[in-house]
């Protein structure tokens, strides 16, 4: 299923209108990687498979594009990209000594 990008660009501000337009390209490529990689899945052709999924990879360094672009312009963005990854290797980190904590325990 793709996406539906409520965009009015009428209502958008023009400071703001290059950084929506990154997030909608964003929006469309991470579409076009799912929709790839599920008809890859779906084929038997193994000619098929293999170019759909190296488009998909394609279409995975054009995310990588548009998100440079993005963290450039929006300030925040960037900000904001550090602060989840940093919450995830925190939750991550809790998460690993849980397991070790549990993996040490007999009987568990």
């Amino acid at each position: 299923m793709l996406s539906r990008i409520p965009i009015n660009l009428e209502k958008i501000k023009k400071e703001d209108l290059d950084k929506e337009i990154l997030r909608v390209g964003i929006i469309a490529e991470l579409d076009a990687i799912n929709l790839y990689e599920q008809m890859a899945a779906m084929t038997e052709n193994e000619n098929i498979k293999k170019i759909l999924l190296d488009i998909a990879k394609e279409e995975k360094t054009h995310v990588g594009e548009f998100q440079t672009l993005l963290l450039k312009e929006d300030t925040e963005q960037e900000k904001e990209l550090e602060e989840g990854k940093k919450e995830v290797n925190e939750l991550m980190g809790k998460a690993d000594i849980l397991q070790q904590k549990t993996q040490l325990k007999p009987g568990i």
